[in-house]
């Protein structure tokens, strides 16, 4: 991907301009399949990384990134690579309850596994929906597929 360009997040993403987004759109690697996989998620934001919350630990998409962290994000018109991890809850207490401090003021929600997603690279800002070239058949039938996608 010659498109990519290797940044500093904290000066060129601007993270903060984001958190009034109320979507996420996190694709991982399937880890049997190897197929990408995306899903639509609530998510926070602090410092230079976001955070998703996943309601259940066993959850595929949570699975997926356990078995390869690379992942791509998508906020906005905002599209880029990252690296995502599992707080320990032994050692990172404090990190955990703030960001569940702040999912609950977004949201009203705040109980699950906490997954930190750090920026590693941007794509330019995509363009609008409506002007994106239409999916092939065989995309259409991959995002249908997925448990958590809305049409």
């Amino acid at each position: 991907m010659n498109f990519l360009k290797k940044t500093n997040p904290s000066s060129s993403l601007k993270i903060s301009s984001l958190d009034g987004e109320q979507y996420l759109y996190l694709t991982t690697r399937g880890r049997r399949s190897g197929l990408p996989r995306e899903i639509e998620i609530w998510f926070t934001c602090r410092g230079d990384c976001f955070y998703v919350i996943a309601e259940y630990s066993t959850s595929n998409w949570v699975q997926n990134l356990r078995a390869c962290p690379e992942v791509g994000v998508r906020v906005a018109s905002r599209e880029f690579s990252a690296k995502a991890r599992i707080p320990s809850v032994e050692n990172e207490h404090e990190l955990l309850s703030e960001v569940q401090s702040l999912s609950q003021r977004k949201y009203g929600w705040s109980d699950g596994l906490v997954v930190e997603i750090i920026p590693v690279t941007e794509m330019a800002p995509q363009p609008a929906a409506s002007s994106r070239p239409a999916l092939s058949g065989t995309a259409r039938r991959e995002r249908r597929d997925l448990p958590n996608f809305r049409r």
